[in-house]
């Protein structure tokens, strides 16, 4: 099943990558395409509201069946989330690409429940390879998706069970898309790690606190424009094409098209040269209201705008090298913003090298416990406890051991 769910969600992946890198090209040739926003808000939030049903959710689904498993993700998801995606990017939205993997890997595994006599602990396995094979192959980095997601799904557990099935699927997939359909990914570079000295240590704090705080305000932003949007305007359809005329008419008067799309270049940008202080505010405030407005995506590509944009504006005041201060960004909102510490560390070394490993750790650890309990995800379950049951595959790294929590 393993094999079969990293060659799906691989596959998804692929397919997703190459319409993506399509759309994008396409609206910075054609910037007239932004007027049309609007009506592409329109498709997106009627298709939903026509045929989602509780696809509206998006990767709270996901989070949700894994608490209740009380129905089978359904399979609209994938072609929703992928036509919605294409849409908001081709048009002019501001929004990332790992929700949409995600939402299609954990949609396409669960259709195994269908053909396969699977109990529930079978069907939280299935449903956690998906999201695996989802995260892996859309950013090549296998093993922190196999990581992140036991570790947002499974906050503070492990479950053992869980682990093979995670990490065989995440590298299936990351094949099949990099190797099998020779999909490449943006490359970064950290080129100087100063020693591991205490003064050098130190400051990582600070820039570890600044992270954690925008990786808070990055989730608490999207659920206040979700929100607002929802207050105001009843008829869901109407949300996203109010957002993308707004949206639109920012862009027009701004005559930028940097904070809108993937911000890929930008990113990139951040690792090599000195930018605006207000990059990571510009693009937090965007994505958020463009994600609350009904528009699809995903998150976690606009964190690593917002984190590599902040690490390059507190390099100036920080004596950490520029490239360092901005891979720790990076991977240092995505962590506050999602609370998977572990996973965004291991992200980090994949991406910009093992030898950075110590400043990342620190700097993601320091992000999650100053980000407060906020989460761009309102269905992670950051409170439940477990105990200790091994017949069960579960490890518990919570101190609260009362059975009234049992």
């Amino acid at each position: 099943m393993s094999l079969l769910i990293g060659f799906l969600s691989g596959s998804a992946s692929a397919v997703f990558l190459l319409a993506l890198n399509w759309a994008t090209d396409y609206r910075e040739s054609h910037l007239w395409i932004i007027a049309f926003l609007p009506i592409a808000g329109f498709l997106i939030g009627w298709s939903y509201y026509r045929f989602g049903e509780n696809s509206v959710k998006g990767n709270n689904l996901l989070l949700d069946e894994l608490y209740k498993t009380e129905k089978p993700i359904p399979l609209r998801m994938t072609p929703l989330v992928l036509f919605g995606t294409i849409l908001t990017h081709l048009f002019g939205g501001s929004a990332g690409r790992e929700g949409t993997a995600v939402q299609m890997g954990g949609s396409l595994a669960d259709q195994l429940t269908k053909f396969f006599p699977l109990d529930t602990s079978d069907r939280r396995i299935i449903i956690i390879a998906g999201v695996s094979g989802g995260f892996a192959s859309v950013f090549g980095t296998p093993m922190a998706g196999a990581i992140f997601s036991l570790e947002w799904m499974l906050h503070r557990q492990i479950r053992w069970k869980s682990l093979f099935p995670a990490f065989l699927t995440a590298f299936v997939a990351n094949w099949v898309c990099a190797s099998l359909f020779a999909v490449g990914h943006t490359h970064y570079l950290v080129d100087l790690v100063p020693p591991h000295n205490l003064t050098s240590l130190l400051w990582i704090i600070p820039a570890g606190i600044a992270f954690g705080l925008s990786g808070r305000l990055f989730a608490q932003s999207t659920h206040f424009f979700s929100h607002q949007f929802s207050h105001v305007i009843k008829y869901p359809p109407l949300r996203p094409v109010i957002g993308g005329l707004l949206i639109a008419v920012f862009v027009y008067f701004s005559d930028s098209t940097t904070y809108i799309g993937l911000g890929v270049p930008r990113i990139v940008e951040a690792f090599e040269t000195p930018l605006p202080w207000y990059d990571w505010l510009a693009k937090t405030g965007l994505t958020s209201f463009t994600l609350g407005a009904g528009f699809k995506g995903g998150e976690v590509t606009p964190l690593f705008f917002t984190g590599a944009t902040l690490g390059n504006a507190l390099a100036t005041w920080i004596p950490l090298p520029l490239a360092l201060m901005a891979g720790m960004g990076f991977v240092g909102v995505f962590s506050g913003a999602t609370n998977t510490p572990m996973a965004c560390t291991v992200m980090g070394m994949e991406l910009f090298g093992y030898e950075s490993g110590v400043f990342l750790g620190i700097s993601c650890l320091v992000a999650y416990l100053f980000s407060g309990r906020s989460s761009i995800y309102s269905s992670q379950n950051l409170d439940k406890k477990f105990h200790l049951y091994p017949e069960k595959g579960i490890f518990n790294f919570s101190r609260n051991t009362s059975p009234k929590n049992d």
